[in-house]
């Protein structure tokens, strides 16, 4: 069963969406443009309490359920997928600190990230270690009471900008596997130089970073216990393949929202398009596989907010809200005809946006061996 939203859900939903209308959406397009950092929104989203949405009011959080974060990063990801982007890899760093941290660590870091004071990146991928972290070549070598960590991550959201990144690195070997360990590092740690942002197809202003590391930490900057990283990053995930989904929800629901807006107003023969039966099955399409997506998503938030595993259910979620604003994105544009080409309006920004959902965060093939390794294991 899916517990129907909380009024304190809808009341966030309904707060995120006005400021998604009136600051977000007017501007997410000149933010493609300019391929400008989506971190001009901080104030805003800090003033309402997004960047601790996540996190429960002890560590200065909002303390909302995961179907009210859910519905967040919905309203905003239907407003500008790279203000999204920028959120929700925040997210995974705060995460991991809540998770796995100590309670010296999340006083040090919660509160200030929960008010927008910092802003968190998650470094785990690797310019040859994305989708297998047992692939991971960055180090991690204690040294008296400092750890030295030498080696290069790739692809980091808010890296470039982030005050604190939770940055993981092999430690040791344990037989044919590595022993991962996951750190905190400062922005100003010496010895850290990050590249320029990527240039991406899409999310232009949520800029992904490369992170050149050779510098030495305090030993109190491990997360967790030794050994621990590993676990600790698959349990962010779980999470993180979550808000992936809500925001492939948001950027298919715009999509969405956009095709019916033009079948109505546009007309061949003097007929709208609207009336045409093709036009309409192509729409139940895309409604009944958002509608889909939504119920999968919505399922595994509401066993993450139970404290039930949804493992499971994270990446079947993500899986298929992924696939689906790809296939909505693509159908939206495709009815649109020229005009959808054309970067005078949002469709096919939105199609851009979309098409890295599918990969970041574990590819879609990734949880499909999640799905199918737990379907096996349980019969």
């Amino acid at each position: 069963m899916i517990p129907d939203p909380s009024p304190e859900d809808l009341a966030i939903r309904d707060t995120l969406r006005r400021f998604a209308e009136s600051d977000l959406a007017p501007r997410a397009s000149a933010l493609d443009e300019s391929e400008a950092f989506a971190g001009a929104h901080l104030p805003g989203l800090a003033a309402l309490g997004v960047m601790g949405l996540n996190l429960p009011e002890e560590w200065g959080g909002a303390g909302a359920s995961a179907l009210g974060l859910v519905g967040a990063v919905e309203e905003i990801a239907r407003a500008c997928a790279a203000t999204a982007s920028m959120v929700t890899a925040h997210f995974l760093a705060t995460d991991a600190i809540l998770l796995a941290g100590s309670p010296a660590q999340k006083a040090r870091y919660l509160p200030d990230a929960a008010a927008g004071r910092r802003l968190g990146a998650f470094a785990l991928t690797e310019p040859g270690a994305g989708s297998s972290p047992a692939d991971m070549t960055t180090r991690a070598v204690e040294a008296g009471e400092s750890l030295h960590l030498k080696g290069t991550k790739h692809f980091i959201s808010n890296a470039g900008a982030a005050d604190f990144i939770i940055l993981f690195a092999r430690s040791g070997e344990s037989g044919p596997r590595p022993i991962i360990d996951a750190f905190i590092l400062d922005r100003d740690t010496a010895g850290v130089t990050f590249g320029p942002p990527e240039p991406t197809m899409g999310i232009r202003g949520g800029h992904i970073f490369e992170i050149a590391l050779d510098c030495r930490i305090p030993i109190d900057r491990r997360l967790g216990t030794a050994g621990a990283g590993f676990r600790t990053a698959m349990q962010v995930l779980d999470r993180g393949r979550i808000e992936v989904a809500a925001m492939a929800l948001g950027i298919a629901e715009a999509a969405m929202e956009a095709a019916l807006r033009w079948v109505r107003e546009r007309k061949i023969d003097g007929q709208p398009l609207a009336e045409r039966q093709g036009v309409q099955w192509m729409l139940a399409d895309m409604a009944t596989e958002i509608e889909a997506a939504r119920l999968l998503t919505y399922r595994a938030a509401a066993l993450r907010h139970a404290g039930a595993a949804f493992t499971r259910e994270a990446a079947m979620a993500k899986l298929t809200a992924s696939e689906t604003a790809g296939r909505v994105t693509d159908r939206a544009l495709q009815l649109h005809g020229g005009y959808g080409f054309s970067r005078r309006l949002p469709l096919e920004r939105l199609a851009r946006d979309a098409r890295i959902l599918r990969i970041y965060e574990g590819a879609s093939e990734v949880q499909r061996n999640i799905i199918a390794r737990l379907l096996l294991r349980e019969t």
